[in-house]
């Protein structure tokens, strides 16, 4: 009699919940959305930008290109000599062909060297509108 009050006890008792497929679900979904996450990229040096009226959102997965102070161009964070720019945005366009061109200028910046990058991207791509990255309030 009291082996099988022990045998009741033993099977009969509240049984334990598995959290591993549970848990494996939400592994899953958070691996998916730092997958499908767009984040904001960085010029990769400061600029200072100028204030506007006017202000309109770029799509997050654009190609920036920035124009600090002393007129240097950067692009993707890279030093890049005014004479590479248009081979340097041919690249990216192989990566991402349907992303917007975004240039940060710098106020201190040359305006002759902000001419000339746009001139560059449109011998390359005419219909490509420049977006001219502004402070936000």
């Amino acid at each position: 009699m009291a082996r099988r009050k022990r045998q009741a006890y033993a099977s009969g008792g509240a049984e334990d919940v598995n959290l591993t497929p549970m848990l494996d679900v939400v592994f899953i979904l958070l691996i998916f959305f730092i997958v499908t996450a767009q984040f904001i990229k960085e010029p990769g040096v400061a600029i200072i930008r100028p204030e506007v009226d006017n202000k309109a959102e770029a799509k997050p997965l654009a190609i920036l290109i920035a124009i600090n102070s002393e007129s240097e161009i950067f692009i993707d964070k890279k030093l890049v000599p005014p004479e590479e720019v248009g081979f340097t945005i041919k690249q990216m366009r192989e990566d991402n062909p349907r992303g917007e061109i975004v240039v940060q200028a710098d106020v201190n910046s040359s305006a002759e060297t902000l001419v000339d990058v746009m001139e560059t991207i449109n011998r390359l791509d005419g219909a490509t509108a420049i977006n001219i990255s502004a402070k936000l309030d």
